[in-house]
């Protein structure tokens, strides 16, 4: 070990021979599983850690004009199982749990008196595809008023008809373009891109962005093993853009 802060040529080849060993350093952890998955899930903690270090919870997403719109039918449908679970709309409710004064189930013409926002934001999709859509719903936040949530709390949890769970952090709930989407392009949001509420959250990847809510529950602690359906097979859990 170098200790002898004058011993700059010493130093220098030391840095240029581990510069040279690092690639082949990584190449043989990769090499064994067990150390490349604890590669792996470190660097996905590193990026959340650092995602969550750099979101500003005022900064807006980029808005677009109604020209630079996709037009719906161009808009893709996604999903990981079904692309339509049959919810029964008009026995439908929401269902809002834990740290809130207001617990219960709430009916969609209730989220839909609340204060309305639309906006155009692009949609961007792990698996590489982007597009912009029209969106129209609640803001989160405005909900959580409602309920009577503590915004000090750390995590809003959801769990969807088609069994699909996630969890975010309370700052991107809070942001005033996080959205409890009702309507796409002006029209009710329809069976295969989420009917009757989802996430819409413009500072997120498209995986955070639930669909068929089913359950919203304010928290502190998230459950183990149950962060979030791709987060628990190894995705990003800020999911941050």
């Amino acid at each position: 070990m170098i200790t002898r802060l004058e011993d700059k040529d010493l130093k220098r080849q030391s840095r240029r021979q581990l510069l040279k060993l690092a690639p082949v350093a990584a190449l043989g952890a990769f090499a064994f599983p067990k150390v490349s998955d604890r590669l792996v899930a470190a660097g996905v903690r590193f990026s959340d850690w650092a995602s969550g270090g750099l979101f500003r919870s005022q900064h807006l997403a980029q808005t677009f004009s109604n020209s630079e719109v996709v037009p719906f039918e161009k808009f893709p449908y996604n999903g990981y199982d079904v692309l339509d679970p049959e919810v029964d709309l008009e026995k439908w409710t929401l269902t809002v749990e834990g740290d809130v004064r207001h617990p219960g189930e709430y009916k969609l013409a209730q989220i839909q008196a609340l204060p309305k926002l639309s906006q155009n934001t692009r949609h961007v999709c792990v698996e590489g595809w982007d597009v912009v859509g029209s969106f129209g719903g609640t803001r989160i936040s405005e909900f959580l008023t409602l309920v009577g949530a503590n915004s000090g709390a750390r995590f809003l949890e959801v769990e969807c008809a088609d069994d699909y769970y996630e969890s975010i952090d309370m700052a991107s709930a809070l942001h005033p373009q996080s959205l409890l989407c009702y309507e796409m392009y002006g029209q009710p949001l329809d069976r295969k891109h989420g009917a009757p509420l989802r996430l819409q959250m413009p500072t997120k990847l498209g995986y955070k962005q639930a669909k068929y809510l089913d359950t919203l529950r304010v928290t502190n602690v998230l459950k183990p093993g149950k962060t979030g359906y791709w987060e628990d097979q190894g995705y990003s859990w800020f999911g941050g853009l």
